[in-house]
């Protein structure tokens, strides 16, 4: 299977990565990604199984040439009954996938089952009247369910298991030569094995991709130093809380933190030190904003922001002082500063209900002027 070493080793570490160089031989994620993964499968492949089954019901139509071309008398007509009632599945499940996205899979394995079966019935029925009937089109109905109807590995193997069994147990019950079952078994396996190391394929490709998907996603809207939001994450994110606040009557705080003397600190212990202390004050906010819908964020440099949802003005300052004082009880040494020994930070905080007139930037011009203060009240402190 691919490594990838090159574009990984600078990545920080998430699920998607740590997934992706572990590998999937197995076409299994860990439990949660793997829910996510067939969330995401069913999404995609939702429209594709639409298509598929209309499809699969026009290509089942057109049999009916065959049939009434190889075979005459009652015996048509139970051979086009048997194609009534499997088009009529094929139809009303293509409806109700439509209004019922999440029962798509099952309803996709039950047309295939039943495409398959009713197959097996109409060849066992035909050869009684004519030897030459062919048995190859329900290797058809196999590889349409390991390749057209985007089922996994797992579940196209199993319907089409099935699909055999049923055959297999048609024919010996209908009298079929041993030899010949035999023969026409093996055709027909040979080709699933086909199909399903195929369907291994496109799986496992489906998995990678959906991996690198999110793992872009993710790195788009992520700080890579330190592994908080970024601005484009912040920008996205606040007008979506603002207007869920706004709906919920709920109070938004926004806390603007600057390290204070940070160029002092670079030019004192170097850039190399400096992304260090910046990646320990992201720990110590990150730790602040665990809550979920609260987000850290890097907006550049040396300033940061967290946003926390629900909250009111004194709990507010009370979390901002908490993250102040963990910064200064880490203990990193700043002899350039002319405020404390070791780094610390000021923090300007914004605290707003939000109301249907007002703009979300408002809370940023707040918070922005609130930092200003701290920064000219003599820095490491905190000013609503």
């Amino acid at each position: 299977m691919p490594s990838y070493p090159d574009w990984l080793a600078e990545v920080r570490s998430n699920p998607y990565a740590e997934q992706l160089v572990r590998g999937f031989r197995r076409l299994r994620f860990s439990p949660v990604m793997e829910g996510e993964y067939r969330a995401h499968l069913q999404r995609e492949s939702l429209e594709l199984r639409r298509v598929a089954l209309v499809f699969a019901l026009c290509a089942w139509l057109s049999f009916i040439g065959a049939d009434v071309w190889m075979i005459q008398g009652p015996l048509l007509l139970a051979l086009l009954a048997i194609r009534l009632g499997v088009a009529l599945l094929l139809l009303g499940c293509a409806r109700y996938i439509f209004r019922h996205a999440r029962l798509s899979t099952p309803l996709s394995m039950l047309c295939i089952g039943a495409m398959g079966l009713g197959t097996s019935v109409i060849i066992a029925l035909g050869r009684q009247q004519n030897d030459f009937f062919p048995y190859e089109g329900l290797l058809l109905v196999c590889i349409a369910g390991y390749f057209l109807v985007g089922l996994r590995l797992a579940e196209a193997t199993g319907v089409s298991l099935l699909v055999l069994l049923g055959y297999a147990l048609i024919e010996w019950l209908g009298g079929l030569a041993p030899e010949r079952l035999f023969n026409n078994l093996l055709f027909l396996v040979s080709g699933n094995l086909i199909g399903a190391f195929g369907c291994y394929l496109l799986e496992h490709k489906s998995r990678e991709q959906f991996l690198i998907g999110r793992l872009m996603g993710l790195l788009a809207h992520q700080d890579s130093l330190t592994g908080l939001h970024n601005r484009r994450s912040f920008d996205r994110e606040l007008p979506r809380l603002w207007r869920q606040a706004q709906r919920e009557g709920r109070g938004l705080a926004l806390l603007l933190c600057d390290i204070d003397h940070f160029k002092a600190y670079n030019d004192r212990y170097g850039h190399q030190a400096g992304d260090q202390a910046l990646q320990r004050v992201g720990e110590v906010l990150r730790q602040g904003a665990r809550r979920p819908l609260d987000m850290a964020v890097r907006l550049g440099g040396e300033e940061f922001a967290v946003l926390l949802y629900d909250i009111g003005a004194a709990e507010a300052r009370q979390h901002a002082e908490a993250l102040c004082r963990a910064l200064r009880e880490a203990g990193i040494e700043h002899a350039g500063s002319t405020t404390a020994p070791v780094l610390t930070m000021s923090i300007g905080i914004a605290c707003q209900q939000p109301q249907a007139e007002q703009d979300p930037l408002a809370l940023c011009a707040h918070a922005d002027r609130a930092l200003y203060e701290a920064k000219a009240f003599g820095r490491n402190q905190v000013v609503t």
